[in-house]
């Protein structure tokens, strides 16, 4: 047996090129995270034990990711449909029995519902879209509109407390999914003036109100509860870059993570020092998460960086080829939902990384240490690749020529 091409054909089931994209960030993940887990490694006192369990976690991933890529339209519509009562509970559960972590409530039951919510999320944003389609126009109706913003408005309003970001950039990837989705943009602009108002509003307020006052409105209690005490971290984040520093005076231990980062970067030139030689993992906190980026800049150099990029750009253009050769709508919008999830994450941690965005505690998917993280884009990967093979079938399903009747001599005269 030719195991080459039993892999090929029978394991890694649907597109190769995404499949390609997934492995070599996997690759990436393993050696960078077992190079950015030296605290890890001096506080545990265990050599492998990080970069073994994150290993276990990319097996897992992967396991997950063969057998979704196998499933087919049915079974996704069917989660995509009752999903949503699930991550509602998980993120009720989170905010009021989670274990709190870096000053957020964000861990419950050992995930994260924060990560399962938004891929449920897109899931049943794309099958509203698909199904509230009007024959005549090709638009969707009011009703699925409704109906989708309804849904994203409940899902970020349970994940905005505790992980701003997070809902933020759902939000964000729903509006883009309507706007693939043929949602015209008279109703788009509608729906995001008022909320670009309400941003730019809420920015200039923590940005220039007294720091006293931001966290005497954290305090207030509403219902029982805190929604607002994550308030003075968001302002101060948004307040890292304010002033004017030169090296010489840059208040380092007050911007730990920016600082080191900038460091890391500053120092990488073309080709960096080298995997495993990183300097900066020593000192800047979360290294091998939210930081990652950072860490491969300084060991693999700017064509290091570049190239990661570069992978998670051919990834969203060979979904965007998958989702152009499906007939449904469904799978259309749920690999390109997936794939602009995956991608604008990125992104978002590439910017924070290199100073271009304020700290937002986002991972770099598919490549920072995290058990939830890792096995979740592995599942929508595997998703993406069910589309694919939806694609295929279409693709190479033979075309029914019409039989013609055959005409006799006798017929004929």
């Amino acid at each position: 047996m030719n195991i080459s091409k039993f892999i090929g054909e029978r394991v890694l089931v649907g597109d190769k090129v995404v499949w390609t994209v997934l492995l070599l960030l996997l690759s990436i993940s393993m050696v960078e995270v077992y190079s950015a887990s030296s605290n890890m490694t001096y506080e545990s006192n265990a050599f492998w034990k990080p970069v073994m369990g994150h290993t276990m976690m990319i097996v897992v991933g992967l396991a997950a990711c063969c057998v979704i890529a196998r499933m087919n339209m049915t079974v996704l519509k069917l989660v995509a449909a009752v999903g949503n009562v699930f991550s509602i509970i998980l993120l009720l559960c989170a905010l009021f029995l989670g274990e709190r972590v870096n000053g957020a409530t964000r861990w419950v039951f050992g995930l994260q519902p924060s990560e399962v919510a938004k891929g449920i999320l897109v899931m049943s944003i794309a099958l509203t879209l698909s199904k509230t389609v009007d024959i005549n126009t090709k638009r969707v109706s009011a009703t699925g509109i409704k109906v989708c913003l309804l849904i994203t408005g409940l899902i970020c309003a349970l994940i905005a407390p505790e992980n701003l970001s997070t809902a933020g950039l759902t939000f964000l990837v729903v509006i883009l999914m309507m706007f693939v989705g043929q949602v015209s943009l008279r109703v788009l602009a509608a729906i995001l003036a008022p909320l670009v108002i309400a941003g730019g509003l809420g920015l200039a307020f923590m940005k220039t109100t007294p720091m006293e006052t931001i966290k005497s409105i954290s305090e207030m209690s509403i219902a029982g509860g805190k929604p607002l005490h994550r308030l003075p971290t968001w302002a101060n984040r948004l307040r890292s870059d304010d002033g004017e520093y030169t090296a010489a005076n840059y208040p380092i231990n007050d911007h730990l993570q920016v600082a080191h980062a900038k460091i890391a970067i500053a120092t990488s030139g073309i080709l960096g020092c080298g995997p495993g030689n990183s300097v900066e993992r020593d000192y800047l906190p979360q290294a091998f998460s939210d930081f990652i980026f950072a860490i491969i800049i300084e060991e693999l150099g700017l064509l290091g960086g570049i190239f990661v990029l570069l992978l998670y750009i051919a990834l969203l253009f060979q979904v965007g080829n998958i989702s152009r050769q499906c007939t449904e709508r469904f799978p259309q919008l749920l690999s390109m939902g997936l794939a602009l999830l995956i991608v604008t994450q990125a992104l978002f941690n590439l910017g924070v990384a290199v100073g271009l965005l304020p700290v937002t505690g986002q991972q770099l998917p598919l490549v920072s240490r995290g058990g939830t993280g890792i096995i979740l884009n592995c599942c929508y990967i595997g998703m993406i690749l069910a589309t694919s093979r939806e694609a295929t079938k279409v693709k190479t399903e033979p075309i029914q020529e019409p039989i013609e009747q055959e005409t006799t001599d006798e017929s004929n005269n």
